[in-house]
């Protein structure tokens, strides 16, 4: 459940439209539900503005499936992360209604078209190299599921800034900016020397042998000089997202407030 399905059982419940008997059946999962292997955290979303997200690498497709039917019944978005083609397709055959997108390894339910009103602008997704496209792919997927509507650069490392240039109309207004890319890692300080949105890195495991599987460019992201940049992990274009979304995120109390609505 998130504020809007609360707002709306909550409502319905004082205009008489629903019992209070369905909201306590409605309410009843609330804040977690037990299911085999899993306790499911529907109260996530009204508490930090993210939903539970489930990390697929280690989990069986029969776990997923399980997972992903608590929240369909609670008509509430499901992600799920770090899936390959061959689990993907078992979950599908059993849930035809889920989305696999392929390059970010995710499944989901149907992505949402943005809400204007909650969000402050749009999410801008740079990688610098094609090798580092499943990881961008892995933060644009996310940041849309989360609400935002989201646009991407890809290839456009330091190897050619020209290309950058050619995008800094788009760079300069996007409210909050992902910069994903390996090797030395160098383009999220150039980015952040062109704009004034804040900017998250990300780091990824592409590169030759003494890139170390990321953390050269994770320490060069760390030691940039340009001020305010943030770093996620290695390889976390999702956790890169959810950073994004929360500051795309208007205050959700204050928008509740200018919207009018009570209950």
């Amino acid at each position: 459940m998130n504020q809007d399905t609360i707002l709306e059982l909550l409502t319905g419940v004082q205009q008489g439209n629903y019992s209070v008997e369905h909201a306590l059946h409605k309410l009843r999962h609330m804040p977690g539900q037990f299911i085999k292997d899993a306790c499911i955290d529907h109260h996530r979303s009204l508490r930090t503005g993210i939903p539970e997200v489930i990390f697929g690498e280690s989990k069986s497709s029969e776990q997923i499936i399980a997972i992903a039917n608590t929240f369909t019944e609670n008509k509430a978005l499901f992600l799920a992360t770090r899936v390959d083609a061959t689990k993907a397709a078992q979950v599908l055959g059993e849930l035809p209604d889920l989305l696999y997108h392929e390059a970010a390894r995710i499944l989901s339910s149907p992505l949402p078209e943005p809400d204007y009103q909650k969000i402050r602008g749009q999410i801008l997704i740079l990688c610098a190299g094609t090798s580092d496209i499943p990881v961008a792919e892995e933060a644009r997927i996310t940041a849309t599921a989360l609400g935002n509507p989201v646009s991407t650069h890809y290839d456009a490392g330091v190897a050619g800034l020209h290309r950058l240039f050619n995008r800094q109309e788009e760079i300069s207004s996007a409210s909050v900016i992902v910069v994903v890319a390996g090797m030395e890692g160098a383009l999220p300080s150039v980015v952040s020397g062109m704009c004034s949105a804040p900017v998250v890195a990300v780091p990824t495991s592409i590169g030759y042998g003494t890139s170390f599987g990321g953390i050269t460019a994770l320490l060069g992201m760390l030691n940039s000089c340009a001020p305010g940049l943030a770093v996620v992990n290695i390889d976390n274009g999702f956790g890169a997202a959810c950073h994004a979304s929360a500051i795309n995120r208007k205050n959700p109390s204050k928008t509740l407030q200018e919207s009018g609505s009570t209950v």
